[in-house]
């Protein structure tokens, strides 16, 4: 079998390939290139943009070598600009947390990527990531499942992955935890087995990828009280307790972002509870469900309990700080069933 395997430069996609490889299959390396030199800073965090992706190719490109495997790069910086970074940019100034991994992913890394290597004529039978998660197929339809490595699972940010593209991929480190895919880039003696994993969308400051000069509002309590001023409501997100600026008896956090009046609204941690979430732009993987299912409302937090029905989502326990914009994530046990868009929640 030939298989395309998307390649970061990180050692989870590197030892990917060399485990496909090992396995038999023909293996094709291919990247995207996302980044172009002065339209944005960047800093010096590795992270998916930034201005070390060319070391980040130069690693899948050694990889290829050391493989013997063949290896293309293709820019998708204009569709990357549009599909990821203009959609960060407009969720964030509409006063919403947007999610820039799960966007890329659906449309990105398993859309533009491998139907632009097809159409430059290389032919492949499935497409692999080192995502932390798995595939199943009963009766001809095809499961997303966690990763068996709780701590690194991405199942999250693959909600809206559809049939088509299920079809085609393959997570050859579904099975793995994180020590052991070490363990494995030490044997085959890549050139990464130690290079740490890259945990930010951007290198930089996000502010910056959303073009705004500094505009002064105000942070105020629920009552409306002014407790302290701010530079931009962009620069904070719903949950938020750190670098608030204000002197407190009890922590404070951020209950809503308000981009018409420019205004922060923080309160108690007990404020933070919501019991009720409206999802809009729902995808689900194989049915909508409907009952009972576990809830992750960002990649890190714990899978909550709570009752789904037809676009609602109610707590019985409540969920902590569920933010507009963000993916909730509907899961069974391990299975996912999809999610959709937090567009209101109380």
């Amino acid at each position: 079998m030939k298989i395309a395997v998307g390649l970061s430069g990180g050692v989870d996609s590197s030892v990917a390939a060399a485990l496909l490889r090992e396995q038999g299959h023909e293996v094709v390396g291919i990247t995207m290139k996302l980044w172009r030199e002065g339209r944005y800073r960047g800093g010096e965090r590795d992270a998916c943009f930034g201005p070390g992706e060319a070391e980040d190719i130069a690693n899948a490109e050694n990889l290829c070598r050391q493989l013997g495997i063949e290896y293309h790069v293709f820019d998708c910086a204009n569709e990357y600009e549009k599909v990821v970074l203009d959609y960060f940019r407009s969720e964030y100034l509409a006063g919403r947390t947007p999610n820039p991994c799960v966007r890329c992913n659906a449309f990105m890394k398993f859309g533009v990527l491998p139907n632009l290597a097809r159409k430059s004529g290389i032919a492949f039978d499935r497409f692999a990531t080192g995502h932390y998660a798995r595939i199943r197929e009963v009766d001809g339809v095809f499961h997303l499942l966690r990763g068996a490595d709780e701590k690194k699972d991405q199942s999250y940010f693959l909600y809206r992955l559809k049939q088509a593209q299920l079809k085609q991929m393959m997570f050859p480190l579904g099975e793995y935890h994180k020590t052991q895919v070490r363990e494995l880039a030490s044997k085959y003696g890549l050139d990464v087995k130690d290079k740490p994993d890259s945990q930010d969308f951007y290198s930089g400051d996000h502010v910056e990828l959303l073009k705004v000069q500094p505009r002064p509002g105000s942070i105020v309590d629920t009552a409306g009280n002014i407790l302290g001023t701010h530079d931009g409501f962009w620069n904070y997100t719903v949950g938020q307790r750190k670098r608030l600026g204000i002197a407190a008896k009890h922590p404070l956090y951020v209950l809503e972002v308000n981009a018409c009046r420019n205004e922060v609204v923080v309160g108690s941690q007990t404020d933070t509870v919501q019991h009720d979430l409206k999802l809009t732009d729902c995808s689900w993987i194989t049915a909508e469900p409907d009952g009972e299912v576990q809830v992750k409302v960002r990649s890190a937090s714990n899978p909550v309990p709570a009752i789904y029905r037809k676009g609602s989502l109610v707590f019985p326990n409540g969920v902590f700080a569920a933010a507009k914009g963000q993916s909730a994530v509907l899961y069974r046990d391990n299975e996912v069933l999809g999610g959709g868009i937090i567009m209101e929640a109380k």
